[in-house]
């Protein structure tokens, strides 16, 4: 695999050969090369610098573009204004674009930013294209397409049920909105329902526009839908994750001065839970952490053998609720419950998931509500086809079930795991195993984000990159990382936690991992910042 300096020179030299062979006419008297190329499928161009501001065009994988100004937030400019040809202007995010070599973004004039952001957030550069809707009846309301896959509800809220999820690109007729236009009261066929107003392709003053409705598709409360129907009604809790965070997932603190180098704040460790035992056994863990300047995150697992037996919920709930009043700063409660390697064969079920998310966040919250709790992250899959939903639930798949059943209302944060990258993290395409989803940085966070309506932020309790650099050949299963180099990986980091926090989606990266060291069935040290030798090229590049 090239590294990501030789794929930006590949595509500025595909775009000079392209502008030569379509005609030096097309140059000026003196061709040279564009300030910038796009490196992503398709870039929004905004209003503002920001992601809260309106789109006002897109931009293409391979179009170059030229540099006019940038934004005044610090020294390193993030969001700057191009100019296409085509003529579109405006606000882009400078992750996803090849700047020449010689282009200094900060020496380009500053631009200040519009006085206020003139629409809510959207999703990122890979948002897809919305064909044009069907004809509906004139005067009926405004004729519109879903943006990406979103559940249809009896009313607005994720708290409601839903009733389906409409695919990307489903003509609606929007008819009403709520009384704040985060939600979209609207008509597909013959069933009316209640949309995520950032997921359907209408405007803001389209929005406004609307007609302010309370009408429910069932005259009752919000509840729980699905199989998560018994759980119970969600504590008061604190204001959870404020604020973008990153760190790592360490074996030991053994290199704390490394970790505060590379600007990380947090830390992760996983704690098992066996029936009995008391929450102290966790205090070490937070101790140390805080200790060494860290905030913690706990992954508290308990046992698939055990976890239908009759009261072990509660048993659960009372460990974690323990753990809680020890001080750490997030709980995630289980981990990969969609496959049967962490859930018992046979039953994974979301709703039932969310019913064990219910108790633990009630007694996590009762006891210190300040304690951010992060739903268990899945583990990225769309083996169910092979093995059989017994054996394991696609993740998106398992998502929409939590949706669905109502967990929004016992998360401050949606658990993630993103560890099978072999791209950069701003590339949206090109994967050579294929284009499934849980392949590409933008494609977990979109469709986590989605499933729960923007409701609540991604948390990635486990993003990594796995190298073999330094160790020797990967075992079969992992094969597919053979090829990504050690200086690849500390890009790729520094890439994704940059994205993650201009996402505003995104507002946890705990980076998998720090040091551990085992090498063998599961090459857990292959993904490890820390190298053979003690160096940590990612922390470098994370310090940048």
């Amino acid at each position: 695999m090239s590294d990501l300096r030789g794929y930006r020179w590949i595509v500025r030299l595909l775009v000079l050969l392209a502008v030569i062979a379509g005609g030096l006419s097309a140059l000026p008297a003196q061709a040279q090369e564009p300030d910038a190329v796009v490196i992503t499928d398709r870039l929004n161009v905004r209003s503002g610098p920001g992601t809260n501001y309106s789109r006002i065009g897109v931009v293409t994988l391979d179009t170059p573009v030229a540099l006019i100004a940038r934004d005044g937030d610090g020294d390193n400019a993030l969001w700057v204004v191009i100019h296409a040809p085509d003529g579109t202007e405006g606000w882009v995010l400078s992750d996803f674009l090849s700047i020449r070599a010689d282009l200094n973004l900060n020496a380009l004039p500053v631009r200040p930013a519009p006085d206020a952001p003139d629409t809510a957030e959207e999703p990122a550069a890979d948002e897809p294209e919305t064909p044009a809707p069907v004809q509906f009846p004139e005067g009926s309301g405004i004729p519109a397409t879903t943006r990406s896959a979103v559940n249809f509800r009896v009313g607005p809220g994720t708290g409601y049920r839903a009733m389906t999820t409409l695919p990307g690109g489903t003509p609606v007729l929007a008819m009403g909105r709520n009384a704040a236009g985060t939600w979209i009261f609207a008509r597909t066929g013959e069933q009316d329902g209640w949309l995520f107003a950032e997921l359907v392709q209408l405007s803001a003053a389209q929005i406004s526009a609307l007609p302010v409705t309370d009408t429910l598709i069932e005259q009752a409360a919000p509840v729980d839908g699905g199989a998560g129907a018994g759980a119970p009604p969600p504590v008061a809790g604190g204001p959870g994750l404020t604020g973008f965070g990153y760190g790592a997932h360490v074996e030991s603190f053994a290199y704390p001065n490394l970790m505060h180098h590379a600007g990380m704040t947090w830390a992760k460790r996983q704690i098992r839970f066996t029936r009995g035992a008391p929450g102290a056994i966790a205090a070490g863990a937070i101790d140390q952490a805080h200790a060494n300047g860290f905030k913690i995150l706990l992954g508290i697992v308990g046992d698939k053998n055990d976890v239908l037996s009759p009261g072990y919920f509660e048993d659960y709930a009372r460990f974690v609720g323990e753990v809680a009043a020890l001080g750490p700063d997030a709980i995630e409660v289980w981990n990969e419950q969609n496959i049967d390697r962490e859930w018992p064969n046979g039953s994974i079920d979301p709703g039932l998931y969310t019913q064990l998310l219910a108790q633990a966040y009630n007694a996590i919250k009762s006891v210190n509500p300040n304690v951010a709790v992060i739903s268990g992250a899945p583990a990225p899959t769309g083996a169910e086809g092979a093995f059989g939903t017994a054996a394991v639930w696609n993740d998106d798949r398992y998502v929409r079930g939590m949706a669905a059943a109502g967990a929004a209302r016992y998360m401050d944060c949606i658990g993630a795991h993103y560890n099978e990258g072999i791209v950069p993290p701003g590339q949206t395409s090109g994967d050579p195993r294929g284009n499934y989803y849980t392949r590409y940085f933008w494609g977990m966070v979109n469709t986590y984000y989605n499933a729960f309506g923007g409701a609540r932020p991604v948390c990635f309790t486990e993003l990594g990159y796995l190298s073999p650099e330094g160790y020797g050949p990967l075992p079969g299963a992992f094969s597919w990382a053979a090829d990504t180099s050690v200086a690849e990986q500390a890009q790729w980091i520094a890439d994704a936690v940059r994205l993650s926090r201009n996402s505003g989606r995104v507002r946890l990266v705990i980076i998998w991992n720090m040091d551990f060291s085992y090498y063998g069935e599961d090459p857990m040290a292959g993904y490890a910042l820390v190298r053979p030798g003690g160096g940590c090229p990612a922390c470098d590049a994370l310090a940048r």
